[in-house]
């Protein structure tokens, strides 16, 4: 099933089940209020949302809307926040090594072999996510405002060291994320010893967030085997293959999270940025599947010529990240944002 949150004046939203298609939504209301509500007791209140969603499906499809649906209306995007509007935990990770070894190598830094076995993680922020559409608002663009798309669940209780096996039980949905960075900050920030903060502002998630089901034989044990699409001012610079590539799958980012603590239900996890390998070195380029980060195409210009011509994100820049099915159909809805400076933002969140 296909899950979001409405916009309704609220922190948290009010949950809508959303069909397959996209095109029609239904309050949960007599469910469940809230995505974080279902996640809390997941056993007993998602099978009562699969059967709205089963009904709601049958009256997308042409015929008549099954008493369940009977107040279905059509299904806005631009109305969402993000699927969990705010989360008990958000971490991301670095599970494709191809983007930390080519950010290593336009440094010059070389590689520990701990990357290869030891996943990378970071805790972000989680009380403030995004909605699809919602405005990005940056204070400067000096700040070097760059878009970072990826795949992202969300989890059931995975409890204290939980296997890798144990932990992909644990996945309930899947969504898609725009995880900004502001990336002159980081170094600053990095050179203090303690790790990202600043630099990491508030992200962004898909329309809706899918039961595994709905991935069908792309869900394969962690990984998702679609390609990621990133269109930058409206021209498509990324057509990753999520699961191509994958150093880590979620089971292992999980599992990794949970070596020292229990992951409670609500918990986000992002993959980092998803990134396929090519051929790079001075002279010379291949990178047929192009780009998820700015970060990336930029060490990608060192590597190839000794320094980065591409430029970071400015003010009225957009942003769109969407995957499709293998019927060419939107899975998540997209993620589709703009650059504003502060004094042109709309009313805060």
């Amino acid at each position: 099933m296909k899950l979001a949150t409405y916009k309704d004046g609220s922190r948290d939203g009010q949950l809508v089940v959303v069909s397959r298609d996209l095109t029609q939504a239904h309050y949960a209301t007599g469910i469940a209020h809230t995505l974080q509500r279902v996640l809390d007791d997941w056993n007993f209140l998602s099978p009562q949302l699969q059967d709205l969603y089963d009904a709601l499906n049958r009256g997308a499809d042409g015929s008549v809307f099954a008493s369940k649906a009977r107040h279905a209306f059509p299904f806005d995007p631009k109305q969402c926040m993000a699927p969990l509007p705010r989360a008990y935990q958000w971490a991301s990770g670095a599970a494709y090594i191809n983007h930390v070894e080519l950010m290593h190598h336009a440094r010059k830094e070389s590689i520990p072999a701990s990357f290869y076995t030891d996943p990378l993680m970071v805790q972000g922020a989680s009380d403030d996510f995004m909605g699809p559409c919602d405005e990005v608002v940056c204070a400067s663009e000096s700040y070097g405002i760059d878009f970072d798309a990826e795949v992202a669940v969300i989890t059931a209780d995975v409890r204290l060291g939980a296997t890798p096996a144990q932990a992909l039980d644990g996945i309930r949905l899947v969504m898609l994320a725009n995880e900004f960075s502001l990336r002159h900050l980081i170094p600053g920030e990095l050179a203090k010893g303690f790790g990202f903060f600043q630099s990491k502002p508030a992200t962004a998630f898909s329309p809706v967030a899918v039961t595994l089901d709905e991935l069908g034989d792309a869900w394969d044990k962690g990984r998702v085997n679609l390609a990621l699409q990133s269109t930058w001012n409206g021209r498509k610079v990324g057509m990753c293959e999520a699961g191509l590539d994958m150093t880590f799958h979620f089971g292992q980012l999980i599992a990794h999270m949970c070596k020292t603590r229990h992951v409670r239900a609500g918990s986000v996890v992002g993959s980092g940025t998803v990134s396929n390998k090519g051929v790079v070195s001075k002279g010379r380029t291949d990178w047929p599947k192009g780009y998820n980060c700015i970060a990336e195409k930029r060490a990608i210009e060192i590597i190839q010529d000794g320094q980065a011509v591409t430029d970071f994100m400015k003010f009225g820049d957009t942003i769109r990240i969407e995957m499709k099915g293998r019927d060419g159909k939107s899975l998540f809805g997209a993620i589709d944002q703009e650059i504003v400076p502060v004094e042109e933002a709309a009313t805060p969140r």
